[in-house]
């Protein structure tokens, strides 16, 4: 019985390797995306080695989840959907009561040989469950199915949020949101349900813990208190500006050498590339990020069933809030949420939950020439 265990897994290793299915451009893209951020990181951490090897290893883990998922066909992750669903949500009830506490916010489980953050999987678990449910509808979806959808993203998005851990809570949520309205809402639904939004705005001011509406109150006076919560902002935009066109070089830049820019690996990485690359390195590295939402959102188009088109379109916009968020925290014109910069930002579960999402995305690439 082992013999024939390890006869099938050999097979399909061996096909998984000789016969790939993963859409080169995309992946060419991820590539490349992969290794700016490793020479970013290599300068951010001053030369540090062991960081490198573990983003690295972090690049690879999340590199064969990529191929060994775009061997799975969509009909077979529609079929997983709900008991992922289900299971992610799970875990972070259980991080709730068990979970390790760091810098104030329980998000982590400790396996004890590792551990991880249960909130990554529901970035992609969400929309995958909203595709799910809306696939055997009629669409456009009716109001009953968008208060149905309201409560699967409400939930999770409301536990991550206890943790508390609004930046991921609000990426979860805008992730639900957008397999979503990519099911053909009208713009008067989605304008009246944004408007629900803004106006619960008010009562949610009241339920932000001090901290929270303290960055919020920076990112409109960041002066008021240069050397408390306004040095991330302050800090972040000196070492953007100095960049100039060309930057300083590359390990040439004064904020993280010097220790003025916080969180100069994590969060605020990319105001380090921006020091040492300038406007022409951030022009190059947006655009290789257009490019890489533009081919989601064409994979997406290609798609030929719903709960493909829904989940591939609302992974490509996720990536999208990911990038606008971060970049607009750097630049100092959204509040500091713990967003990091995909594939450039250090972070181990951050970096393998998003190259998991783009083996779902090679996967219905693959099988978009197919009706399941």
């Amino acid at each position: 019985m082992i013999d024939e265990l390890q006869v099938r897994l050999t097979r399909f290793l061996r096909r998984l390797l000789t016969r790939p299915r993963i859409d080169l451009p995309l992946a060419f893209g991820l590539l490349l995306l992969a290794a700016t951020g490793l020479v970013t990181l290599y300068s951010a951490s001053g030369g540090s080695m062991a960081m490198i090897t573990g983003q690295a290893a972090r690049f690879v883990i999340g590199g064969m989840l990529l191929l060994l998922i775009s061997r799975i066909p969509p009909s077979v992750l529609r079929g997983w959907t709900p008991w992922l669903y289900a299971g992610s949500v799970f875990l972070l009830i259980v991080v709730a009561g068990v979970g390790e506490i760091r810098s104030g916010s329980k998000r982590w489980l400790n396996l004890g040989v590792m551990s991880f953050q249960p909130s990554e999987l529901l970035k992609l678990t969400v929309p995958m469950m909203v595709a799910w449910y809306l696939h055997p509808r009629q669409l456009p979806p009716s109001w009953k199915d968008i208060v149905t959808v309201a409560i699967l993203i409400g939930i999770p998005a409301g536990l991550i949020a206890e943790q508390p851990d609004l930046g991921t809570a609000v990426l979860v949520a805008g992730a639900g949101a957008f397999a979503l309205f990519l099911s053909g809402m009208a713009w008067w639904k989605i304008g009246s349900l944004l408007a629900a939004v803004g106006g619960m705005v008010p009562v949610a001011w009241h339920f932000l813990h001090e901290y929270q509406r303290n960055r919020v109150r920076t990112l409109l006076d960041p002066e008021s208190d240069p050397l408390g919560n306004g040095w991330h902002i302050i800090q972040s935009q000196i070492a953007v500006g100095s960049g100039g066109v060309f930057g300083k070089g590359w390990q040439h830049g004064t904020q993280s050498r010097l220790d003025f820019l916080p969180e100069h690996t994590t969060d605020f990485i990319f105001a380090v590339f921006a020091e040492e690359f300038g406007l022409v390195g951030v022009v190059a590295v947006m655009a290789l990020y257009a490019f890489i939402i533009g081919r989601c959102l064409w994979i997406a188009m290609e798609a030929r069933e719903t709960y493909s088109r829904l989940l591939a379109g609302a992974i490509g916009m996720s990536f999208f809030v990911y990038v606008f968020v971060n970049g607009g925290m750097v630049a100092g014109m959204l509040p500091v949420v713990g967003v990091p910069m995909p594939l450039i930002s250090y972070g181990g579960t951050s970096a393998v939950s998003l190259l998991t999402g783009f083996g779902v995305l090679m996967s219905i690439h693959a099988n978009r020439k197919m009706h399941d």
